[in-house]
């Protein structure tokens, strides 16, 4: 198929299934200014002026990246709306998103001993740990849920939580490097 029947596919398929939402994640890796990335920054504009969704991109730093830059960089800049995106807080008003997410997290752990309630008690040092990165908690829980299977414990505590280590932006964040005093 050319790239154009490749288009017409997909915009007939997507319009026929309904589909309201399109997320596009790693935008941040995307390049205008290369080969392959015009032609991908090119099928995202023709897409996005074709169906009838929204589309959201997620990404690192975009700013920080030639995706706004040149002249497609241009166009995908003068059709979006960048919204900034810091780490999940621990509290919003009455609400608590951040022990919301754990709770979910834990909901969908299958350890035979660990007693649900159990993640969601250590919220305010969780957030602490991953400075409230979700990328981080997950990788968190999921390497902690790991141990528990293969310490046959099967739980999830604080002392296991404590011996896992993180990305580097999130270990900077929960053990930061003391500067040697001035003499």
């Amino acid at each position: 198929m050319t790239q154009t029947q490749i288009t017409e596919a997909v915009c007939h398929t997507y319009t026929q299934a309904g589909v309201q939402l399109v997320m596009i994640d790693e935008i941040h890796r995307l390049n205008p200014r290369t080969t392959t990335g015009a032609q991908t920054a090119d099928l995202l504009k023709d897409l996005s002026e074709r169906l009838p969704a929204t589309f959201v991109y997620a990404g690192i730093n975009v700013t920080d990246t030639p995706l706004f830059t040149g002249v497609r960089g241009a166009q995908l800049a003068g059709r979006a709306t960048l919204v900034d995106c810091g780490p999940l807080p621990a509290r919003h008003g009455p609400r608590q998103p951040f022990r919301d997410v754990i709770t979910d997290i834990e909901n969908h752990l299958d350890l035979q001993q660990h007693k649900p309630g159990t993640l969601p008690r250590h919220a305010p040092y969780l957030h602490q740990r991953t400075a409230g990165r979700i990328g981080s908690l997950t990788r968190l829980i999921r390497q902690a849920a790991i141990t528990a299977i293969s310490d046959g414990t099967e739980r999830i505590t604080k002392t296991t939580l404590d011996t896992i280590r993180l990305d580097h932006l999130a270990e900077t964040h929960h053990r930061p490097h003391t500067r040697a005093r001035s003499r």
